[in-house]
């Protein structure tokens, strides 16, 4: 029986809780201004296309402040300063003003704007000292316009007072970013109802999550983060609270009944974070369907996943199918997704061009379909592609608008895919694949694990403190929900998983501060409720916010390769200092530090060089970077190098080598072949040196394929004989997406 391809989009919308409990204002803007950007947009595209169902995600948390803001409730301090006359600014608002007016993407946020990029390339190129000084009443006031201007989304750039204030420009008063902030109310207000509209004609289903974003498995147990990390360091104390599941789901519950009218079917687990002991509580709940990663599904079936090298699937027939999880107290079904088609979108397709990225992405798809075809069975498939529905927007041009109209149209006329919500796909193809329920893997969607919020000493201090005010709470039998509301909010708000997200090592923002002062404020807020002593260390921040020397990637990167450093475009990359920062000893290296990082179509680097040092002169002529693969039987051979030492790591033996002369910027890229010789490669590598040296390599010139370890040693050298290799000791970790 032939079954169309059956293609299940699952876009995800959260915001912690901002609000402290303490000053009651919110501490960030995100909620407001990603409200403009991202959440309506989304689907009022989609509603273009009535052929088309997706499934959107909307997390109780956002929806509550959502609802402040409509209700003119919600204060942040960037709003505080756009609505403040420039004449009255202080002195710490307008430092405030200078440093985060700009956070934002500026290859799509800012630089399309000219007076905004006009402000940003001032701050970059003269710095912060000069614009306090420089800068006049009305820098200040196009500034705070342009800030709340950029966030809104394209789709709504049509609308006569949005077009008057783009072409304007610059000149901006008062009444004029009154009116832009009454203006961003007015989209927020569409929001939810959009979203019952549409899933009232069937276009679409929203779903739902724990209350406040908590990760369930930790909440019955933080021991559960040994499943996957049988030697994971945990907290001094074992938070097991498993009572707090239901009171998350039941307020997440009620509250959907509320604004959509209707019960919710589907659970999107904070984080798609699952284990075995929070499934009968889904179930009791009435929860029809979960989701989660393609990695916890490994997991479970102990089955690896492989990729061939376009990145299709190996036996995609066991990731392309909903499950039913057995339990005692009854049965759910769960919906795996595709991790690498996700992250194409999440990460990737917005630094391409739409039609190369949306071309890619029903390549894909055709070829899934095409396996199905191969393989005829009585049980269509199911493609879920589920990710974050807001943040990677902002990386691509026009916010994503021209990208998903574009994918939209194509999918339109393809008859042989067909896009379902996941709930309509199980109506009609309930799941007949089963999995016991005590068999499911306990992890999430970042490495199938909990890693990412606990395990790490900061992020284990912070679940200390956190259970230290549950059992203070639990000590107040007499506080109930109902006659003690704020304890147990500023509760569930301090479980939410933001918070832990960002502690210790792994992700980093430039407001980690603030998230650490919040989910202190949060337990200031359960202690304060019950009258009881604020423990003194909740005074002081669980580490020190300073920016780390050596880090490892924290997220893909897409750098435009022009030899200018961007320090956006490489601020979610590995850093490794190799000077100056090092200490007086290191002075004098010629390379200062390396960024490194990846996405699904090339893997970069950047060298910064010491300032004043000319190739030729100071700084040897050529640049090499050698790769070899780890534990990967091919063939290799030594560094084509004169007077190479015979020291590690240098005296390794090695797969690729590109050789960059630093004057010409001119490129030589070559594979090992037998008899420890050298053959050369076509490639299409990319490099630029300006005020560093910028490299990117495709993957298809290294011609490895997904889910692969690879080591690089970058190795100086003049005239063909080496000079110096580096970094110290060590060598680069990549890793294949």
């Amino acid at each position: 029986m032939s079954h169309p391809l059956y293609v299940a989009f699952i876009w995800h919308q959260h915001q912690p809780l901002y609000k402290s409990p303490v000053s009651q204002q919110y501490r960030l803007p995100w909620v407001r201004l990603h409200g403009t950007k991202d959440y309506l947009d989304l689907i009022l595209l989609l509603e273009k296309y009535p052929k088309l169902h997706q499934t959107v995600n909307l997390v109780p948390s956002l929806i509550l402040q959502l609802e402040d803001y409509i209700a003119g409730n919600a204060f942040d301090p960037y709003l505080t300063a756009s609505l403040t006359p420039v004449e009255q600014l202080t002195t710490e608002q307008k430092e405030f003003i200078v440093q985060h007016f700009f956070d934002a993407n500026h290859h799509t946020l800012i630089d399309p704007h000219p007076r905004y990029a006009q402000l940003y390339y001032q701050r970059q190129e003269k710095g912060q000292g000069w614009c306090l000084a420089n800068w006049q009443a009305v820098d200040y006031s196009d500034l705070l316009a342009w800030h709340n201007l950029a966030w809104i989304d394209p789709l709504f750039w049509d609308d006569p007072e949005i077009a008057v204030w783009l072409k304007q420009g610059r000149n901006f008063t008062l009444g004029d970013r009154q009116r832009i902030y009454s203006k961003q109310k007015q989209i927020l207000s569409r929001i939810i109802p959009q979203h019952r509209k549409m899933q009232e004609t069937g276009q679409l289903e929203v779903t739902t999550t724990p209350y406040t974003h908590p990760i369930l498995p930790l909440l019955a147990d933080t021991n559960s983060g040994r499943v996957a990390v049988p030697q994971m360091t945990l907290p001094n104390q074992r938070f097991q609270w498993a009572e707090d599941i239901p009171r998350h789901l039941q307020k997440a519950w009620d509250l959907y009944k509320d604004r959509f009218e209707q019960a919710p079917r589907g659970l999107w687990p904070s984080e798609q974070s699952v284990s075995p002991e929070i499934l009968p509580y889904i179930i009791k709940q009435g929860f029809k369907w979960i989701c989660s990663d393609e990695a916890v599904l490994g997991w479970t079936l102990q089955h690896f996943f492989h990729r061939d090298g376009a990145g299709n699937l190996q036996q995609p027939e066991l990731l392309y199918r909903p499950y039913r999880l057995q339990t005692p107290a009854g049965e759910v079904s769960i919906v795996f997704r595709d991790h690498r088609l996700s992250d194409l979108v999440g990460f990737t397709y917005g630094a391409m061009q739409p039609k190369q990225g949306v071309a890619d992405l029903v390549g894909h798809l055709q070829a899934i379909a095409r396996k199905q075809r191969e393989n005829p069975t009585s049980q269509p498939w199911l493609v879920t592609i589920a990710l974050d529905g807001e943040n990677c927007w902002e990386f691509y041009p026009q916010d994503g608008k021209i990208f998903l109209e574009t994918l939209y149209e194509n999918l339109s006329n393809q008859e042989n895919i067909k896009l379902v919500t996941v709930s309509e796909f199980l109506e009609k193809y309930p799941a007949t694949a089963t999995i016991p329920g005590e068999k499911l893997h306990s992890g999430s969607w970042v490495d199938g694990s909990f890693t990412t919020w606990i395990g790490d000493p900061v992020k284990n201090r912070a679940w200390d403190y956190l259970t230290h005010a549950r059992e203070t709470l639990a000590k107040h039998p007499e506080a109930t929900e109902e006659n003690n509301p704020a304890a147990w909010e500023a509760l569930y708000a301090a479980e939410g998983s933001d918070w832990f997200w960002w502690f210790g090592e792994g992700h980093s923002s430039n407001q980690d501060a603030i998230f650490d002062q919040l989910f202190r404020e949060h337990l200031y807020g359960i202690y304060k409720a019950l009258n009881e002593p604020i423990p003194a260390y909740l005074t002081q921040p669980l580490e020190v916010h300073e920016a780390k020397l050596d880090h490892r990637p924290e997220s893909f990167i897409h750098p435009i390769i022009d030899g200018k450093g961007d320090e956006q475009d490489w601020d979610k990359a590995g850093r490794i200092e190799v000077g100056g920062s090092r200490g007086t000893m290191h002075q004098s290296s010629l390379v200062q530090r390396i960024f490194y990082g990846v996405d699904h179509l090339n893997f970069y680097v950047r060298v910064d060089f010491k300032s004043g040092v000319t190739p030729g002169k100071e700084l040897p002529k050529e640049l090499n970077l050698l790769w070899y693969y780890p534990d990967r039987p091919m063939i290799n051979s030594p560094a084509p190098l004169a007077e190479v030492p015979d020291l590690a790591p240098v005296n390794y033996f090695f797969h690729h080598h590109l050789e960059i002369n630093l004057i010409s910027q001119t490129i030589y890229f070559r594979e090992a072949a037998e008899h420890y010789q050298w053959h050369p490669r076509a490639t299409r590598a990319q490099v630029a040196l300006n005020s560093c040296l910028e490299i990117a390599v495709p993957w298809a010139d290294l011609q490895v394929p997904p889910d692969y370890p690879v080591r690089l040693v970058l190795v100086l050298a003049d005239d063909g004989c080496y000079h110096s290799y580096l970094p110290e000791n060590s060598l680069i970790p990549i890793e294949v997406p």
